[in-house]
């Protein structure tokens, strides 16, 4: 993977500043240590960072095709590139390397727009048409790839990352506050929107066509269900289980690809453990393993679990230790690397999982990621069957547990009621669990921020399948996981942020297309039977591990949020941060609410309800103020500023000499 950024003249044929250029690219230099490369021409610019994991010594880009009249700029994997690459040679096509960036320019000539139909893997990338003046922005389909874009002076802009956007010098960093509600509603960040204003996020499954200075946004891909009542049953568990193992050794076996070494990052879970023992299995020798271990910084620390997989699996295992001091003192850097405020702090561990990773050599690292969202992993999917029966009879006694839950916490008296996904007026699965954090902005929010507001709906943003009402409860919560915390936090803060971060790649086998269509097709009963959750998957475990392992009980990682945050050794920039002079000069909170929030907190049980809507408020506007201190102006405290990268020094791994890119004969 790598990390791109452009520039599009949508009024004409200006040239873009080669220089502002280099700038936009050396600002993600850390996604691509290692090369650097650019294409300029009249009304258009490309550049490129490389992180070099595929034809190592001939895979630079931007690349063209033969005429040079289309031409891509690409950060990802095509993990079915080897079939592509046979059916363009029958086809005629003549190919000079062995990247999978090359197949873009020959797959475009021979589908036009419809390539992004049929290319499967993640991705994101810029195809110029030169010949159409048509320029295309492009994500894969579930959105582990980033791609932002923005429009000033009649240019549009696009990047990997928004610092990208930023070092370009034509956008000013301001905040979107409804971006920042947004997160405050599903404690992630927005999925079509950002939380800078004028900068939008290109949703999964969609691309950009720009054409005769008109932007059209449009979606080539959805998460789609069967039916109720018509979803895919087989005439046994064990056949069942034998076609998601084939399934996902294939999806495993695309994702071993590569020249450079590669790990496995493994919890106590079920989830990354299967990926362990398979991704082993189909290499044909034990794979490097990576874990974390929570020392008094969680709820669990897995440790031992992980320890006890890696043993049975004879995997070579390294643990990466977090203390609750590594909880605060490395949170500015997620901050910082994922562009938006984030609540989870264990995004920590997986940061410094991926820096322990590159050290210790490997470029890669295969993870467990996405199996709760296609077979129901989350703990919330075991009671949400409960809540749709208590509908039935009537909907006070549906409200009841959730009216109950919300007067237990603080400003319960204000209970914030959001909008239903779904059918008939059930919510999905996870709502309880957004309005802890949503519930804590009715006593957090300064009166002026909701008057801002004006009314605006977090859920309106939210983008959901005409499809949803036809379908089982079930997997209507599981494609809300699908459009929000999924590509919002779980694949941005605590995967391609804190990957890239380091210079590594990611690689998720259960965000394999075949997989996520194949579990989607499953009725209901192979994802949760009963209490137990991910049903078939476990059938799978037990083909691969041994049964003690197989049958462990699904562990959310998550570290305590607000024990490092609270306590008598704090850094300096908390308090810093939440003073009155900082709270009044956002804005966003009211300034006696947080003081008055932060001294209930030491008061209350750590496992308590309250103290729980209390980590998770004050979690929020720790991040929000240190979001926008880091990216808008400074001033808050003592911690530095993100600044454009200055070109003429040294970048992190050696100064790349960047070139213009040439036409490649392909």
């Amino acid at each position: 993977m790598c990390g791109i950024a452009g520039a599009f003249d949508l009024t004409g044929r200006r040239e873009f500043p080669e220089e502002r250029l280099l700038r936009m690219t050396g600002a993600i230099a850390h996604r691509g240590p290692n090369d650097e490369h650019i294409h300029c021409e009249p009304g258009l610019a490309q550049g490129v960072r490389r992180l070099s994991v595929i034809d190592v010594a001939n895979g630079r880009q931007p690349l063209s095709n033969e005429t040079g009249n289309v031409w891509v700029a690409y950060e990802g994997e095509l993990y079915d590139y080897p079939e592509i690459r046979e059916q363009l040679l029958a086809r005629g096509h003549r190919l000079l390397t062995r990247c999978d960036t090359e197949a873009w320019v020959h797959l475009y000539e021979d589908l036009g727009e419809k390539v992004f139909e049929t290319a499967r893997g993640q991705y994101g990338v810029s195809l110029w048409d030169r010949d159409k003046r048509t320029l295309y922005l492009a994500r894969d389909r579930i959105g582990i790839s980033p791609l932002f874009y923005t429009e000033v002076d009649g240019w549009l802009l696009w990047a990997s990352e928004i610092k990208s956007l930023l070092a370009s010098g034509t956008i000013d960093a301001k905040p979107d506050i409804r971006g920042l509600d947004y997160f405050f509603n599903f404690f992630c960040a927005p999925t079509n929107r950002s939380v800078f204003e004028g900068v939008k996020t290109l949703p999964p499954g969609h691309f950009l066509r720009v054409r005769d200075g008109r932007i059209a946004l449009q979606r080539y891909w959805d998460l789609d269900f069967p039916d109720r009542g018509q979803e895919r049953r087989f005439d046994s568990d064990d056949r069942a289980a034998e076609e998601l193992e084939e399934i996902l050794r294939g999806a495993v076996r695309r994702r071993l690809c590569g020249e450079v070494p590669l790990s496995c990052y493994i919890s106590g879970g079920l989830d990354s453990t299967v990926i362990l023992g398979v991704s082993s299995q189909e290499k044909g020798e034990p794979i490097p393993s990576f874990t974390i271990s929570l020392d008094g910084s969680g709820p669990a620390n897995e440790r031992s679990k992980a320890e006890e997989s890696a043993h049975y699996l004879k995997s070579k295992l390294s643990t990466v230790v977090v203390t609750p001091a590594d909880l605060v003192n490395h949170f500015p850097d997620v901050i910082l690397g994922a562009e938006s405020p984030v609540l989870d702090t264990s995004c920590v561990g997986t940061l410094l999982l991926a820096r322990a990773n590159r050290e210790a050599g490997n470029i890669v690292a295969l993870t467990g990621e996405g199996a709760d969202e296609a077979l129901a992993g989350y703990v919330w999917y075991k009671y949400h069957p409960i809540q749709y029966r208590l509908y039935k009879y009537g909907r006070h006694v549906y409200e009841l547990p959730r009216k109950l839950a919300l007067s237990m916490l603080i400003g319960g008296g204000k209970a914030h009621r959001p909008p239903f996904f779904g059918t008939g007026g059930v919510r999905s699965a996870q709502q309880i669990a957004w309005e802890f954090m949503a519930q804590s902005r009715e006593y957090l929010y300064a009166p002026d921020f909701w008057r801002r507001l004006d009314g605006y709906s977090a859920y309106d943003d939210v983008q959901v399948s005409d499809r949803i009402k036809r379908w089982h409860p079930l997997n209507q919560s599981l494609y809300t996981s699908y459009k929000t915390m999924l590509p919002g936090m779980l694949l941005a803060a605590k995967g391609d942020r804190a990957t890239r971060f380091s210079a590594t790649e990611g690689r998720y086998p259960f965000l394999d297309e075949r997989v996520v269509e194949f579990c989607a097709g499953l009725a209901p009963r192979y994802k949760l039977r009963r209490m137990t959750d991910k049903y078939l998957l476990r059938r799978v475990a037990a083909r691969v591990l041994p049964p003690p392992i197989a049958k462990r009980a699904k562990t959310m990682f998550r570290a305590n949020m607000g024990l490092g945050f609270v306590g008598p050794d704090r850094p300096r920039w908390v308090d810093q941060l939440l003073s009155d002079e900082s709270l009044k000069a956002t804005g966003y909170f009211d300034a006696k609410a947080v003081q008055w929030a932060r001294q209930l907190q030491l008061s209350k049980p750590r496992k308590s309800l309250q103290r729980f809507s209390l980590d998770m408020g004050l979690i929020g506007v720790i991040s929000t103020q240190l979001w926008q201190h880091t990216y808008c102006g400074g001033g808050l405290c003592e911690l530095p500023t993100w600044a454009p990268p200055d070109l003429t020094r040294t970048r992190l791994y050696g100064r790349m000499k960047p070139s213009l890119a040439q036409p490649v004969a392909c």
